[in-house]
């Protein structure tokens, strides 16, 4: 089993390592708003950050490499990470472009970060990969190829949080829920070519030009499981014929020029959650935590929690 030393390893040896940058998601700007629940959200779960107060939040829009270098027209997944204060704790949100996720297991993310290399040895190990699990590989790889397209804009795409997490409302009733983000503007892409010509960064100056504008919005969305959906299985397509709910409208206004500054260290951690939110026994979204934990200690030299327990 790769340990997440092990794991962030191999991220570095597929990408570099990069003094003060995420080892993965490397390259990527934040920015500052609000986020308002809706009703039906408040009846599904008793956090706080949906009793419908505006919450501030902090997000961060990124492409997936591990190379912060890499141009913004390259294939790749895109991310939109979200924290919300929300009184006593924070609470957050990590998305991507890409609707699936292949992988079961952290040694298998590992496998495809390395079979991910643009080359014929890249072919030759996405081809192993691939067969140890078509089942499951295939389908994903298929569904998330369009995802990989330069998109226009970060604000003109869409993004999955791929693992369940419990809600728990007032009454103790608990339902499983996976997470979107539905861009206000659609969803659009450009041609390699088109977006070539934009500039290696044009996603982040479109941004920024956006802005200027006025606000940038997306609704969250909320799917339902049923009894029957697995919820631990990261994989696993729950039939969109489920219940989707509207839970509330994040609302991006301004570059946020305070955090990731001065020592400030701003970590989006999927398994932060609040009062009314549980994780799910996803194997994949338990081990996040300790990932991120590593990635951390190399970018910044913080101690891990490990060390700062010795």
């Amino acid at each position: 089993m790769v340990s997440p030393e092990e794991a962030v390893a191999s991220f570095e040896e597929r990408f570099g390592a990069h003094d003060g940058f995420r080892r993965l998601h490397a390259k990527g700007w934040v920015y500052r708003g609000t986020f308002t629940a809706t009703s039906a959200a408040a009846d599904l779960t008793r956090a706080a950050v949906f009793n419908g107060d505006q919450i501030p939040v902090v997000a961060r829009f990124s492409n997936g490499s591990g190379d912060p270098t890499d141009p913004d027209y390259a294939p790749d997944v895109r991310g939109l990470a979200v924290t919300f204060s929300s009184g006593p704790g924070a609470f957050d949100i990590v998305a991507q472009s890409a609707p699936r996720f292949p992988v079961r297991s952290l040694d298998r993310m590992v496998e495809l970060v390395q079979a991910g290399e643009p080359s014929l040895p890249g072919l030759a190990r996405m081809a192993k990969f691939a067969a140890k699990d078509p089942g499951v590989v295939i389908p994903s790889l298929g569904a998330n190829l369009k995802a990989l397209r330069p998109p226009t804009s970060y604000a003109e795409q869409r993004y999955f949080a791929v693992h369940a997490f419990a809600w728990v409302n007032a009454a103790g009733e608990r339902h499983y829920v996976r997470y979107r983000w539905e861009p206000e503007a659609g969803v659009h892409f450009l041609s390699p070519k088109e977006a070539k010509k934009l500039g290696r960064d044009y996603l982040h100056d479109e941004f920024d030009r956006r802005l200027k504008s006025g606000p940038v919005r997306f609704t969250l969305k909320v799917q339902i499981a049923a009894d029957d959906d697995r919820t631990d299985d990261p994989t696993s397509q729950w039939p969109s014929s489920r219940q989707v709910i509207d839970a509330g409208t994040l609302e991006l206004t301004a570059v946020e020029t305070e955090r990731e500054t001065g020592g400030d260290i701003l970590v989006f951690d999927p398994t932060r959650v609040v009062d009314g939110i549980e994780l799910s026994d996803d194997p994949v979204l338990k081990v996040r935590s300790h990932v991120y934990s590593e990635s951390v200690h190399r970018r910044t030299g913080f101690p891990r929690p490990a060390d700062l327990d010795g």
